[in-house]
């Protein structure tokens, strides 16, 4: 059975660090582009950063640049989010998912599927 599992949320303080895994099983995730996504109360989801399939492709949305990196560890079937400057604006349930085009569709989640069930990230003083 496909799925992925999403795990690491927590409560930080602004300025912290988290870091976010996907772990993919019942597939291997090397054939695949993952992406991370987010939605915040009240919000629509938004995408958050995403790694092609042959990791030369990684995209970021503006906010999170310089702050959150994409990795993948291919012999552990995981892609990671390292977010650190954490912002009470990244907090949000985060979602993985997978396409197997090796495009990240302008992280509009467009053609992305086999959805976690989310961790949640809570960014408060």
């Amino acid at each position: 059975q496909v799925q992925l599992v999403e795990s690491g949320g927590d409560l930080v303080q602004p300025g912290g660090s988290l870091r976010l895994s996907c772990a993919g099983s019942g597939f291997n995730q090397s054939y695949w582009t993952i992406g991370w996504f987010r939605q915040a109360p009240g919000k629509e989801r938004e995408g958050v950063s995403c790694v092609g399939k042959s990791d030369g492709t990684k995209e970021y949305r503006e906010s999170v640049k310089g702050r959150f990196t994409i990795s993948r560890d291919r012999p552990k079937n995981t892609v990671y989010l390292q977010m650190n400057s954490l912002k009470p604006e990244d907090t949000g349930v985060y979602y993985c998912a997978r396409r197997f085009e090796d495009i990240c569709a302008g992280l509009t989640g467009a053609g992305f599927g086999s959805w976690g069930q989310g961790t949640q990230v809570t960014i408060s003083s």
